[in-house]
């Protein structure tokens, strides 16, 4: 017999990770991770993400320069997948919700390499500027790069104390309907 709890364990110590060693990502563990995400699920099987492995330190660097604050993970990161969508005004939800299913499985696959990730957002206004640098094309765009590394000492510190990184459980899973 198993542990409920103790199975998903490992999901519960994924966590977001902005800063990252000088330390090498193994090329067959960022393939891995690319992977995941493309086997993520998608709306209709539509799979609208396309994945640009980063590993070049200058456009890593370029990146993190041009969305600061949301993108500081990038300056140390030892490597990115950026998630490139189509710019379907109409799909724009359902790309989001695809989108961010992927980034999840990123953050998921790189702690279960013992790696580290972090999303770094890129606001609209610097779109062009990443598009730019990633050599898109006109009808796709990129709001999500995940960084990928080896955590520092200080990323591996917990942010909160013991018991107060989440809300208790009562507060936020209710049974059958809305408390009250």
């Amino acid at each position: 017999m198993t542990d409920a709890a103790e199975d998903v364990r490992p999901l519960l110590r994924v966590r977001q990770v902005r800063e990252f060693t000088d330390a090498p990502v193994d090329p067959a563990a960022l393939d891995a991770v690319a992977d995941a995400a493309r086997w993520s699920g998608s709306s209709r099987n539509s799979q609208p993400w396309r994945f640009i492995v980063i590993r070049e330190p200058a456009t890593l660097r370029a990146l993190a320069e041009a969305g600061l604050p949301q993108t500081r993970s990038l300056a140390t990161a030892r490597a990115a997948i950026a998630i490139a969508l189509p710019t379907e005004p109409g799909r724009r939800v359902v790309h989001g919700y695809d989108e961010g299913r992927a980034a999840e499985r990123m953050l998921i696959a790189a702690s279960l390499l013992d790696l580290a990730a972090g999303i770094a957002w890129i606001r609209s206004e610097v779109r062009p500027a990443v598009a730019g640098l990633l050599g898109l094309p006109q009808d796709r765009f990129v709001r999500t790069v995940v960084a990928i590394g080896h955590p520092t000492d200080a990323a591996r510190k917990p942010k909160s104390a013991p018991g107060e990184a989440r809300l208790p459980r009562e507060e936020t899973v209710f049974s059958e309907r809305w408390p009250g």
